[in-house]
């Protein structure tokens, strides 16, 4: 991950991409449809960045979180009340691009899907598409795939766009990505991988470097990958319903093996923080912001000592 910029710099779009996690298609989109990003030109027309820009891109991030949709950034940025906060956008985006997902998953429209997808992509950062569009979606279609007999043609149809799209993001952030190596992978007896998956991605817009392994990783077989590939962590992730309950010897036995800091994700992680922690593990929870936040730090203090 790049270091921080100093004051009087330029950065491309690259360095600003991999400092806030927004790629550079969304951060291009900001500038040429909303006009909330305006940086210098060189004279060969490659974007630079201000320190100040990063900041405000910053920004933005925090409206966008906070329920602003992206065309009515400019104004609330513009708008100033008396306890310096924006109000609440009722034209909520999520919602409208869950609709279509939802009508294009349980129609089998793999056009209308494409297009939704892509839209959504280009003008949110992927932590908050993941977050407010396709965890909750996933969650939705899930209640649905127990229920109705379409459920698992419906799972296999979306399951397969998904790792289609993202596995072209990864191959793509991949061969340019300098950021810190992590393996990721399902912990045992965990099938399901989207949660890994949108990790990957979201870890991948700040900058890692990912070796993905998939679902129901056999733990034992892991210190040679990270021996093999110079990673500098370990992820890994799966649900409470999932995760073999005799565990633990395997976890132990992982951690004494690996040099490298090893972090655990989804609902397991909330049900075992304790346990994970007395075990010299690294529980991460379910929100992929906070995770990759508290996985940079736990980095930052492993990589300087």
């Amino acid at each position: 991950m790049a270091n921080a910029p100093e004051t009087n710099s330029l950065f491309p779009i690259s360095t600003v991409s991999a400092l806030t996690g927004v790629n550079a298609i969304t951060l291009r989109a900001w500038e040429r449809r909303y006009g909330l990003i305006k940086p210098t030109r060189t004279e060969s027309g490659h974007r630079l960045y201000t320190r100040l820009d990063i900041e405000h891109i910053k920004t933005i991030l925090q409206l966008l979180d906070e329920g602003i949709s992206i065309s009515r950034v400019s104004s609330a940025l513009n708008q100033t009340t008396n306890d310096n906060t924006a109000t609440t956008d009722i034209d909520n985006p999520w919602q409208r691009y869950a609709s279509s997902l939802h009508q294009a998953v349980t129609t089998f429209d793999e056009e209308l899907l494409e297009e939704t997808y892509n839209e959504a992509m280009s003008m949110y950062p992927a932590d908050l598409v993941t977050r407010y569009l396709l965890m909750p979606l996933l969650n939705t279609l899930g209640e649905r795939w127990v229920k109705e007999s379409a459920g698992i043609a419906e799972e296999h149809f979306f399951s397969i766009f998904m790792r289609n799209k993202l596995g072209a993001r990864f191959h793509h952030r991949n061969l340019h990505n300098t950021g810190p190596r992590l393996v990721a992978a399902c912990l045992p007896g965990e099938q399901h991988e989207f949660g890994l998956l949108f990790f990957a991605l979201s870890a991948h817009n700040r900058g890692y470097r990912i070796v993905l392994l998939g679902s129901n990783m056999p733990l034992l077989q892991l210190p040679d990958v990270v021996r093999r590939t110079q990673s500098h962590a370990i992820v890994l992730s799966g649900s409470t319903e999932a995760v073999n309950a005799n565990i633990d010897e395997d976890l132990q036995m992982l951690q004494q093996q690996c040099k490298v800091p090893i972090c655990i994700g989804g609902s397991y992680a909330v049900a075992q923080q304790t346990n994970l922690q007395s075990l010299g593990l690294y529980p991460l929870g379910t929100d992929l912001g906070a995770g990759l936040d508290a996985l940079q730090q736990l980095l930052s203090h492993a990589m300087a000592s």
